[in-house]
């Protein structure tokens, strides 16, 4: 009976996923996938009920999971779709010595999230000037979730920032539930910072916040590496994006660990929006001032909207911000 009472969750649980896997990744004709769906979710149900013993219709089950999974697991990734034009171009990035030469840097200008200004940029940096690793955290709605960027600041050079998302088609918008299934591709969008925060200064109610990290300069530039590494291997073999395994922060996490960053796994990996305050805890941002005091002293969004696209933007951004040092 007890192992009945969990093996019952857990393969409704696989049922369950089956069926949206089948309706949101199976046929392009809607009407056709739900019936697929339905036909695979009643159907498991039935055999769960109705057999026995108890063992055989968990096989009997199993063996239909195996084959959705073997299915499911073939949905190759594409660069060739009709992207939108914010994600139309992959980056690059070409390392000679100490200099990175990357193509495809971003840097639009925007009236609002669908009317703005296209400029791609080709920027040299000097990888032995890398100064700091900045983190915005950029919420829209709900405080649990926010957006996570990454930035480098450089000496004598402008910061780049990179930015993990969806490489959304023509006529696409991000919906979450998607976002669990093979809807998506991985997209690193590497950019001015004038560009990925002054975007998200056009979605109402938009508050972003921007953080110092405290990391040496010789960390950070491996880390930096490691994103090139992984933008390089983009624009060669696409990868779905997925909003558990791989998305915003928990890639920042897989990066953190390719370069020997023990970042022990937290639940606010997924509930973003108290990452700062993980990182609080865990002595990577300011403690000189309790976190409440430290978040207010962070958040830029009224710099941001008045610097606008300002030369000296994240100059602006960054006055009056607290330093881990």
């Amino acid at each position: 009976m007890l192992i009945k009472a969990l093996a019952w969750p857990l393969v409704v649980m696989g049922v369950a996923w089956a069926g949206l896997a089948l309706w949101i990744d199976g046929p392009s004709t809607p009407w056709l996938a739900a019936i697929l769906a339905l036909t695979f979710v009643a159907g498991g149900l039935t055999v769960l009920i109705l057999f026995r013993p108890f063992s055989r219709a968990v096989l009997l089950v199993a063996c239909g999971l195996v084959l959705v999974i073997a299915w499911w697991s073939q949905i190759a990734p594409r660069n060739d779709r009709n992207w939108t034009p914010d994600v139309a171009r992959l980056p690059r990035a070409t390392i000679v010595g100490n200099r990175v030469t990357i193509e495809n840097v971003r840097n639009f200008e925007y009236q609002s999230e669908t009317d703005y200004k296209e400029q791609w940029e080709t920027r040299i940096y000097d990888l032995d000037r890398v100064r700091s690793f900045d983190m915005f955290l950029s919420f829209w709605g709900p405080t649990l979730i926010a957006h996570t960027i990454a930035s480098w600041e450089f000496e004598n050079a402008p910061p780049l920032a990179i930015s993990i998302e969806t490489r959304k088609e023509k006529g696409e918008s991000y919906d979450m539930l998607r976002g669990f299934f093979r809807q998506f591709e991985l997209y690193y969008v590497v950019a001015d910072e004038r560009d990925v925060i002054g975007i998200r200064m056009k979605y109402p109610g938009a508050r972003t916040y921007l953080y110092r990290i405290r990391v040496p300069p010789e960390r950070a530039r491996a880390l930096l590496l490691d994103y090139f590494k992984a933008i390089n291997g983009l624009a060669e073999q696409p990868q779905w994006y997925n909003a558990v395994i791989y998305n915003c922060t928990t890639s920042i996490r897989h990066h953190g660990q390719h370069i020997g960053e023990i970042r022990p796994w937290d639940l606010r990996f997924l509930l973003n929006g108290r990452l700062d305050e993980m990182g609080y805890e865990r002595g990577r941002l300011d403690t000189s001032m309790p976190f409440p005091e430290l978040k207010a002293k962070s958040e830029i969004t009224e710099k941001a909207k008045a610097a606008g696209t300002a030369p000296d933007f994240s100059q602006r951004i960054r006055e009056g911000l607290p330093s881990p040092s």
